[in-house]
């Protein structure tokens, strides 16, 4: 447990949190919408600092991040509790363990143990993932500066959902980003998730802005943002407002292992083929359709069309020379 960094007293010993965009107003002895921010006698705590609830050494695609470090293996890690209550999560034991149980588990792990355990494996990069590193972002904040000292790179794996106040804490200890935008569409986030689009919006067009890297991965899910003209909005605003160089990851929903919506059947094929075809249409270079291994997750140079970079799965070859295309010899965007 550790005094939340970002949060504001208010009378008879309320606080408000700054931490995420829903800025709850939290009384004494009570609890944030994430679960795992507790206001102790006027003061807001962060109850899963250093209470780690999953730890793995992944391939950099699974995050998925295809454009940084590609091939390279990252150390994943998170604790519980999440900003976000969606129903289509597929790792919700974990993210709504504090707000199902009550509890909040975890091993303990220091910062400068997960250092340590970094360069124990030579690790390039560490993933705060799983979960939302929002929501322990004063755990991932202390990694994070030991990290940039070690020249480890730091990744989040994000809702977006970020306070203004959280994004100016971190954003200068964060080298990549996937943000997760699930719709085009407030009401999708307000009915499926409890959240709101707009933060998440300014968070990615603020992100571009920092120049730190920064892929979308869109859910596609049947019969709720599977529409025309929600996958056009989302592809038009990559390209319009992140850049068409963006990559967009559009996956395939299995209701099987969802929390809520087990009665909606996994995402046919011919939807991601059109969701992949609208951002080819609308312009972006970069499109891949994630959770079906060997299907459009390849990268091909935006100029001739060359192959760049073969996956199938997490096997990766590379055809680039340090970044750039084998045949036209024009600087891509690929990073380390």
């Amino acid at each position: 447990m550790k005094e939340a960094l970002l949060y504001k007293k208010l009378k008879n010993k309320k606080v408000q949190c700054q931490n995420c965009a829903h800025y709850c107003i939290i009384e004494e002895n009570k609890r944030g919408i994430c679960g795992v921010r507790e206001n102790k006698n006027g003061k807001l705590y962060s109850l899963v600092y250093g209470k780690i609830c999953a730890i793995n050494i992944d391939p950099i695609e699974k995050k998925p991040l295809f454009h940084f470090m590609p091939g390279s293996n990252s150390l994943s890690i998170a604790t519980v509790g999440c900003c976000f209550r969606c129903a289509s999560c597929q790792n919700w034991a974990i993210s709504q363990m504090p707000q199902l149980t009550g509890k909040i588990e975890g091993e303990e792990l220091q910062p400068k143990e997960i250092i340590k355990i970094a360069k124990k494996y030579n690790l390039p990069s560490i993933s705060y993932t799983y979960t939302d590193p929002i929501i322990f972002s004063e755990y991932a904040l202390d990694i994070m500066k030991l990290a940039k000292k070690e020249g480890i790179k730091n990744i989040w794996v994000s809702s977006g959902f970020f306070s203004k106040q959280l994004f100016d804490l971190v954003s200068d200890f964060i080298d990549a980003v996937n943000i997760d935008l699930k719709s085009f569409e407030d009401n999708f986030y307000i009915t499926y998730c409890n959240g709101r689009i707009k933060p998440v919006l300014d968070t990615l067009k603020k992100m571009k802005k920092k120049k730190i890297w920064t892929e979308v991965t869109t859910l596609v899910i049947p019969g709720l943002n599977d529409s025309s003209k929600n996958l056009k909005n989302i592809a038009n605003f990559i390209k319009n407002k992140l850049g068409k160089e963006t990559p967009w990851h559009i996956s395939q929903f299995f209701g099987d292992i969802s929390w809520k919506l087990k009665h909606i059947p996994s995402t046919p094929i011919e939807t991601l083929k059109k969701a992949y075809q609208i951002g080819k249409e609308e312009g972006l270079y970069y499109v891949y359709i994630g959770n079906v291994p060997g299907f459009y997750e390849d990268t091909y140079c935006p100029y001739c069309n060359q192959l760049v970079i073969k996956r199938n799965g997490y096997i990766i070859k590379r055809f680039d020379k340090n970044g750039k295309c084998p045949k036209c010899k024009r600087k891509l965007e690929i990073i380390g």
